[in-house]
């Protein structure tokens, strides 16, 4: 079968000399050309529609790059192979030592992109799984969250998530405007940006740009079940912490009032 194609550059001129170029090379190397993006959301909407087989992707685009663009594909089902093409030889070397997938240089030469094309879509399956290893191995820290949503995938930018919390199998993201529901764990969201956030109770993590202060509160979650037999949980006085832009109040367990304490006493 002919492989699909889609391309993804925030330069127009480097879109339609890739498309020229996959004309050029259609008689030695058949595929299908299924559609082409400008930016990071455009491309993940138009690549859940299209579903491609190979991804001509552009690494240094505003917003979110490449990488990231490729780390979100990648935790897909039937995730497509990726073909990298950069100008900037350095940061692709770096990004592909352990050669998980392929890369190209502009100006891109008609031999070398029918070359890839055939190896990607030879080698799809390994491919994509290579990718994410290669973006854990690489350490690539998220700037969004992909969140599915009526059959869309929404990119939440990480700088506007104020809290987390989690409930059942889900986590919400809460910003100023929102909330959205992800499917991942908050020890995994802990451990990946430990450092911009503090845990308040075993169930919220809080991004610390967003703590304005903390107050004191009558709170039904009082402390991770730490009440002594004699105490009622819902009587309890509790420190509940001040978000910035927000009216909501945020339980502080008893396990963790000391560390939010020294926080806001730097």
């Amino acid at each position: 079968m002919m492989p699909r194609l889609y391309i993804v550059d925030d330069e127009a001129p480097a879109r339609a000399r890739l498309e020229t170029l996959l004309t050029d090379i259609a008689a030695e190397c058949p595929h299908e050309l299924v559609g082409q993006a400008g930016d990071a959301q455009a491309a993940l909407d138009g690549i859940a529609a299209a579903r491609p087989d190979i991804v001509l992707l552009d690494i240094q685009m505003p917003g979110m790059s490449g990488i990231e663009l490729a780390a979100h594909l990648a935790r897909q089902d039937g995730a497509p192979a990726v073909i990298f093409v950069t100008a900037y030889d350095s940061y692709a070397l770096k990004a592909f030592e352990v050669h998980a997938v392929d890369y190209l240089m502009k100006p891109v030469r008609a031999a070398k992109l029918a070359e890839a094309i055939r190896r990607a879509a030879a080698a799809r399956r390994t491919q994509a799984t290579s990718l994410a290893a290669t973006v854990e191995e690489l350490q690539v820290r998220r700037q969004n969250f992909a969140v599915q949503e009526r059959g869309r995938l929404l990119l939440v930018p990480v700088a506007e998530v104020l809290f987390y919390r989690a409930e059942a199998k889900y986590v919400t993201l809460r910003t100023r405007t929102r909330e959205y529901l992800i499917e991942e764990s908050l020890s995994s969201i802990e451990e990946e940006f430990g450092a911009q956030l503090v845990r308040v109770h075993r169930n919220t993590l809080v991004a610390r740009h967003a703590i304005l202060g903390v107050e004191r509160g009558v709170a039904g979650i009082a402390g991770d079940g730490e009440a002594s037999s004699g105490e009622s949980e819902k009587s309890q006085e509790a420190w509940q912490v001040i978000l910035r832009d927000l009216d909501d109040r945020l339980p502080v367990s008893r396990r963790q009032w000391p560390i939010v304490k020294a926080l806001l006493n730097r």
